[in-house]
């Protein structure tokens, strides 16, 4: 085998419209992408991690110094070292996407972007998604609610939280007045929003579930085992996890988590929750408790959300041909700056071009 080389370009994308989230508003991403050559090919990856909410997020210089060490560590072995790489999901995730990438340009060197042979990446089969309606006023939100439907899809993604409650309830309500469950899934994201003190979480979760939501993300803040615990038992809609995921890498430690929350679903997001390995590993322990999962982007480049597409494709329960659940990796056409993949959005599906 060749001595392999790593080179580290960062870069900034710009956000066509302003995402909003409970956090604040992102107007501009910061990636690093990490590029592995062994001399005759070479492989890409894509290293994001979110301010303020990866668990390896840090200041760029220190975050680039980090993720050097790495890159020399395997162009010194020649191995991806996945073990100390548990704390740092985000670099793991890149590195393990050039690595992949590296292997399959020997067999594949005109389709760079191949890491995956399945029949989403031979472009045989498109991945369903939501529709993702970013928070924004209300009268914001109603429009880009009304983009969505018009554009075809038939599960409807709202972050919440950020505007008044009454007015989230009235967008839900409009959407299941011209919409039943059967045509229109509705599920909500509220990123750690709501108070559990005084039964305030119970008490929305009570009104929500009037609108036959499919789910609800993360409904109080992360890093309340106990009471959110409580609310998957009592809550009359299911609830997913998220953000409660982030930070925990150690296999024992995921399955006690699971084992005494017993969400609904969980939402995987490679970049933040372990990479490709640490989204197996959680698929498999939940497979294990009964709990579902699906996959969504982070806010990645099309590098990223090529990467996670593929890795959705090729996941136990997400084959197209299983009736895979939609799925949330329409962010990737976001930014107006984004790097050239064959990635196209056709009705509600992701489709490799």
């Amino acid at each position: 085998m060749n001595k392999l080389s790593i080179d580290i370009q960062e870069r900034v994308l710009h956000f066509i419209q302003p995402a909003g989230t409970s956090r604040g508003v992102y107007t501009e991403r910061r990636i690093w992408l990490v590029t592995i050559s062994n001399g005759q090919n070479q492989g890409v990856g894509e290293c994001a991690p979110l301010p303020d909410l990866s668990c390896d997020a840090m200041p760029p210089q220190q975050y680039y110094k980090v993720l050097r060490r790495f890159c020399d560590e395997i162009e010194q072995t020649g191995q991806l070292d996945v073990e100390a790489l548990r704390p740092y999901p985000s670099m793991l995730f890149g590195l393990e996407t050039a690595m992949r990438s590296l292997l399959f340009s020997h067999t594949s060197p005109l389709t760079p972007h191949l890491l995956f042979d399945t029949p989403f990446s031979r472009g045989e089969e498109g991945i369903p998604i939501n529709g993702l309606v970013w928070m924004g006023t209300y009268e914001e939100m109603e429009q880009r609610m009304e983009m969505k439907l018009q554009q075809g899809f038939r599960c409807i993604k709202l972050k919440i939280g950020a505007i008044d409650f009454d007015q989230e309830l009235e967008l839900l309500k409009r959407i299941r007045n011209r919409f039943g469950p059967r045509e229109v899934e509705l599920r909500v994201d509220a990123n750690g929003a709501f108070d559990y003190a005084n039964g305030d979480a119970l008490y929305k979760l009570e009104l929500l579930s009037q609108f036959a939501l499919h789910s609800i993300e993360q409904p109080i803040r992360a890093g309340q085992w106990a009471n959110m615990a409580e609310l998957c038992r009592d809550a009359p809609l299911p609830i997913t996890l998220d953000e409660e995921l982030i930070g925990i890498n150690d296999p024992e430690q995921k399955r006690q988590l699971l084992h005494i929350i017993k969400p609904a679903y969980i939402v995987l997001k490679p970049s933040l929750h372990g990479g490709m390995m640490g989204c197996r590993e959680w698929i498999s322990m939940a497979s294990e408790e009964g709990i579902g999962h699906w996959i969504t982007s982070a806010l990645e480049s099309n590098v990223g959300l090529n990467a996670i597409a593929q890795l959705c494709s090729a996941l136990p329960h997400c084959g197209a041909k299983n009736q895979m659940m939609p799925q949330g990796l329409g962010t990737g056409m976001l930014f107006s700056d984004n790097i050239e993949m064959p990635l196209e959005i056709r009705g509600d599906k992701l489709w490799m071009k």
